[in-house]
């Protein structure tokens, strides 16, 4: 059995545990988190919840430690701490920080002779991987990603924190137009606010100012200025009855032609009930190459292109090759 740790519980957390009560090969230990235990419920029997002060007190308990934190301020300094001592396992997704990330992580875990995985998940994550493919195959092209429908939970949260504003949800929307237009095979440039748009479900606190609220959500930078932004002003019974749920899902598509001048188009999508609950799946799976690869030697940091498809799987070789080749 692999050994599993869970270090942060929120929704992805829980996800987590939720993904390891699928998978016959793998156990969870215990649970780490920055709340009193005792108020921290948990469903897998005969696992323990722990202060994550005591962590590094599981160290021969655990053999790969999945890091639940957020990629804005906690796992640039929880994922190298925890390299040192733990194999371990995140879903940084700060794009453009990921390099920097990777050498830092890298560090911590040559230092500490262990295995470490970065920024796991849909995107980064199976998106990636799926760019890598089709960039290879077609060489001569062009990528396009769009995200959503599905809830930004950054942006929601970057909403939540205006004057005025009690809560919110807000989806990402792919442009159909700028989908069928890559869908052509004519390899269009796309401006960002041509390939997607926002919509905003907002509950404003007694007495705000609407107008107020809107302009600060239109014009925010980073956010939303440079999109087609729609907001709509709904009760928090509405926003609870039809906005409780985390969907999200998007495509990735590769548009490029052979040596022949014949088109071609790779096209991946996934379509997600749960965003936390998918990217759990994707990690746990991750966990489990992470394991192979530490038993093996493997010291040092990695990312999904360094990972053997068939390390994911349960199954053996043989069952891979009769099964699914």
């Amino acid at each position: 059995m692999i050994r599993i740790g869970i270090y942060g519980y929120g929704n992805l957390g829980r996800g987590v545990e939720m993904a390891i009560s699928q998978n016959d090969d793998m156990e969870l230990v215990a649970v780490f988190t920055r709340r009193p235990p005792e108020s921290v419920k948990i469903n897998t029997k005969g696992a323990r919840v722990l202060h994550i002060d005591d962590a590094l007190n599981m160290k021969d308990e655990i053999d790969v430690m999945v890091i639940c934190g957020g990629s804005a301020t906690d796992l640039p300094v929880q994922t190298p701490f925890l390299a040192e001592h733990f194999n371990v396992i995140d879903s940084f997704d700060t794009h453009a920080k990921i390099p920097e990330h990777f050498e830092n992580v890298n560090k911590s875990a040559i230092k500490g002779a262990h295995t470490a995985m970065i920024s796991v998940g849909w995107d980064p994550g199976m998106f990636s991987l799926n760019r890598m493919y089709a960039g290879a195959i077609l060489p001569n092209g062009k990528d396009y990603t769009f995200w959503g429908k599905g809830v930004s939970q950054g942006h929601s949260d970057a909403i939540r924190r205006i004057e005025g504003v009690a809560d919110a949800k807000q989806y990402t929307i792919p442009v159909k137009e700028a989908l069928d237009e890559v869908r052509s095979g004519s390899n269009p440039t796309l401006t960002t606010r041509q390939k997607h748009t926002r919509e905003c479900f907002v509950v404003a606190k007694e007495g705000a100012d609407l107008s107020y609220i809107e302009n600060e959500i239109k014009t925010m930078p980073n956010y939303f200025a440079d999109y087609d932004t729609t907001v709509h002003f709904i009760s928090q019974e509405e926003l609870n009855e039809k906005h409780a749920g985390i969907p999200h899902g998007g495509f990735v598509i590769r548009s490029g032609e052979s040596a022949s001048g014949n088109k071609h188009i790779i096209e991946y999508s996934l379509k997600l009930d749960s965003n936390p609950e998918f990217t759990a799946s994707v990690i746990v799976a991750y966990a489990r190459a992470t394991y192979r690869m530490a038993c093996e030697g493997t010291v040092g940091c990695k990312s999904v292109f360094d990972v053997p498809p068939a390390y994911l799987s349960p199954k053996s070789g043989e069952e891979l090759r009769k099964e699914l080749l």
